[in-house]
């Protein structure tokens, strides 16, 4: 009869071992797993409706991980499914982890938050000489130097030259803003900012961030860098609708502005991150990661944003590296991000000590409606409507729109026109003291190509839309396409060909034109 009782408690032990292990995603008290039955169903069905491949998701509450979880699958037509390991490219939640090393170095004393950029980096120069002497480290954190957005998320701008070269391009750049008058949204920045951590630390910006933020917290398999990427073997593939089809598309290199949006990371590890700038910040399992006043400067209001009603709207703004927000009375500290086919949302609600990470490997809005419906889980909060069919039924309206707009850019096509000069008279070098180099060329088909930056990877097919003006349809498909007109001289002859870069898309699912946030580039013939 003992000998039974022994067999029968093994038995439910190994048991209980192996059920932990097919569900090890969930943690925690069984009051907060019961909280968060359906959360599964919630999320599948709005992948499903989204035609998401994968997805990841994690919650912290009270010091804790909760819950930590995969869906679906990494790449689309295979089987091998996400977990809450696998890795994504978390885009731009990347900026509070630049923000928070520099913090460090604030914190030994290396550097004050109101330095000027020029207290370091003695050549930085941008297109206003008082401008220059004036940026701080303050300044390029928060998004209020006034230089934008140079190609936006689908075209690299200049991907395979170092960010040194780049800067003596973007010293020509106009200022989208005057400095410190509004927040002007750019990457750039970030890009300057990792060069600070550099130059002062004397590492380079993804090694600084794995050594001084990721180690001491366990992030093992998180990293910074497009090559330790390809070196990792849980890894979730990009991909993006294209005219009504989701598919599977390149991975491409953010490395030369890695400070702005390199970082890989998994649901898993994500969470750590989240601990350390929830309850005692800047503590990780008893022991002092970073001073707790430097995780409270980072996250300090330095941008407030416009309110229709200041009288009874939400005070809301930017930080460093993190966006300030407000959800049923409680502030939250949060960051999103979008990559090549990727894109992630994390919120932290520090009051209820609650973080939750959402990534996925197709552009979609699901992960607000996630974050959404899991912060009403843990406030208490009953609706009369399904987050996910809110956002949803938003994105199909705004889609809809987009494509309307896109078609009336068609409509407006001229009919039976042909360019002004034979194509041969088109090619040539060209030049832009921001943009640099373009060539355009006539390939084997007779037909011109645009090549961007010399790097045997920016190139696009150019079609004739009409008259002088072509489509360029980027060889690879995750950069789409954008129209290049070609300008005479009064004699005729090709003189100029002005790209529009788009910056931000309607919808990126209806393509990215029309935009409303875009720029035109002239490259000035020099052959």
């Amino acid at each position: 009869m003992q000998r039974t009782s022994i067999v029968i408690f093994i038995i439910t032990i190994l048991t209980a071992a192996c059920f932990i292990g097919n569900t090890s995603e969930v943690y925690g008290q069984k009051a907060e797993n019961e909280k968060l039955e359906g959360l599964d169903q919630f999320i599948e069905k709005g992948m499903a409706d989204w035609e998401i491949p994968g997805m990841s998701v994690s919650i912290v509450k009270d010091g804790e991980i909760v819950y930590a979880k995969g869906f679906g699958v990494k790449k689309m037509g295979e089987e091998e499914a996400v977990d809450k390991h696998t890795l994504f490219g978390i885009a731009s939640v990347t900026k509070a982890m630049t923000a928070t090393a520099l913090g460090i170095l604030v914190e030994e004393g290396k550097i004050e938050w109101d330095d000027r950029v020029r207290d370091h980096l003695e050549w930085f120069e941008l297109s206003d000489p008082w401008v220059s002497e004036h940026v701080t480290i303050r300044d390029i954190l928060s998004h209020k130097v006034g230089i934008g957005r140079m190609t936006g998320n689908r075209l690299l701008f200049m991907p395979h030259r170092d960010p040194r070269t780049i800067m003596k391009h973007l010293k020509h750049q106009p200022f989208e803003a005057p400095f410190r008058s509004t927040s002007v949204y750019s990457n750039v920045m970030y890009m300057v900012a990792g060069m600070v951590i550099e130059e002062v630390s004397g590492e380079k910006w993804d090694e600084f961030v794995e050594s001084r933020i990721f180690e001491p917290l366990g992030m093992e398999k998180s990293n910074a860098s497009f090559e330790k990427l390809l070196e990792s073997e849980n890894v979730a593939w990009p991909h993006q609708e294209i005219k009504g089809d989701v598919q599977t598309i390149p991975r491409r290199s953010f490395d030369n502005v890695g400070p702005a949006g390199a970082v890989n990371s998994s649901a898993y590890e994500a969470a750590r991150w989240m601990k350390v700038n929830l309850g005692e910040a800047g503590e990780y399992k008893g022991k002092r990661i970073v001073d707790e006043n430097i995780m409270r400067q980072v996250a300090q209001p330095q941008q407030v944003n416009s309110m229709r009603d200041p009288y009874r709207d939400c005070l809301t703004g930017y930080a460093m590296g993190w966006g300030l927000n407000e959800y049923e009375g409680y502030r939250t500290v949060q960051h999103s991000g979008a990559i090549d086919g990727m894109n992630t949302t994390l919120v932290l609600v520090p009051e209820l000590e609650l973080g939750i990470f959402v990534t996925g490997n197709l552009f979609n809005n699901l992960r607000s409606a996630i974050a959404n419906h899991i912060m009403d889980i843990f406030m208490g909060v009953e609706r009369e409507f399904d987050w996910h069919e809110h956002y949803y039924e938003r994105h199909t309206q705004r889609k809809k729109a987009a494509l309307e707009r896109r078609n009336e850019v068609h409509e407006s096509r001229g009919e039976n026109t042909t360019p002004t000069h034979p194509l041969k008279e088109y090619t040539g070098s060209y030049f832009d003291k921001v943009y640099d180099d373009l060539e355009v060329k006539l390939g084997s088909d007779g037909k011109l190509e645009l090549h961007l930056w010399g790097d045997g990877e920016t190139i696009a097919d150019l079609e004739h839309w009409h008259y002088d003006t072509f489509r360029a349809v980027w060889r690879n498909p995750a950069m789409r396409e954008k129209f290049v007109t070609f300008d005479l001289d009064r004699d005729g002859n090709v003189e100029t060909v002005n790209v529009n870069f788009t910056l931000r898309p309607i919808v990126l699912q209806a393509g990215i034109y029309p935009a409303n946030y875009y720029r035109i580039v002239s490259f000035e013939r020099v052959d």
